[in-house]
């Protein structure tokens, strides 16, 4: 009997930012990219802090037409074709880690994840052009939930939701916060990282892909 998932032969684009190999990001990445092979997707992993990501954006290469090192150049044709993405990564004084936030501003840029239409000098709202459609984002916290919502308003919701992924028209967005990580236990972390496989299982499925369900998965936002 052939796999759903081998019949999508989707490409599926793993974003990992934590300096720490033994951390639990570094589980839930690999538990992510375990389950897409599983369902027979192909998955462009890469792990920031270990390919030893520059971060910072030169001015040369902030024009649309900007000519890009090669490095860089491979990224922004990876993002642009997948059909997925996953990013992991703690969340630190309420935003990503600098790695990631740098990926974003050299990666994620006009021309490939998205364009401001003719005789829009860049003052309005730009016309997405990423293919993937669908995204999930986790996140490690020490924050409570209750107190991450009610005092900080949850920051990272609204930059992945709103700021990059709706931008660049990722229409169909997830995510999972892990908390209290610092006094997690084993029979919890174990727990968390088969909701991991769960989600990968659901959201990259073909079912989904084509009709994602009016309700939100249990447990993500």
């Amino acid at each position: 009997m052939t796999n759903i998932c081998d019949e999508i032969n989707m490409l599926i684009s793993v974003i990992l930012a934590h300096p720490n190999p033994k951390s639990f990001n570094h589980a839930i990445a690999k538990m992510a990219v375990e389950a897409l092979k599983s369902n027979g997707h192909k998955v462009f992993f890469h792990d920031l802090y270990k390919e030893k990501f520059d971060p910072l954006l030169p001015a040369a290469e902030i024009a649309d037409d900007a000519s890009l090192p090669a490095k860089i150049k491979k990224y922004c044709e990876e993002i642009a074709e997948v059909d997925g993405i996953v990013i992991v990564h703690p969340n630190w004084w309420g935003q990503p880690p600098a790695i990631l936030k740098g990926w974003v501003d050299r990666v994620i840029r006009p021309g490939v994840a998205y364009e401001f239409l003719e005789g829009d000098s860049g003052e309005g709202v730009p016309r997405g052009l990423l293919k993937a459609k669908t995204a999930m984002v986790y996140n490690t916290s020490n924050t409570e939930s209750e107190r991450e919502k009610k005092v900080f308003g949850d920051p990272l919701e609204t930059i992945w939701k709103n700021c990059v992924f709706g931008l660049c028209g990722v229409t169909h967005f997830h995510r999972r916060t892990f908390n209290v990580i610092v006094t997690s236990t084993e029979k919890q972390r174990k727990n968390w990282l088969d909701s991991v496989r769960k989600d990968i299982d659901m959201i990259f499925s073909k079912e989904f892909i084509n009709k994602p369900p009016r309700n939100k998965l249990q447990g993500i936002r």
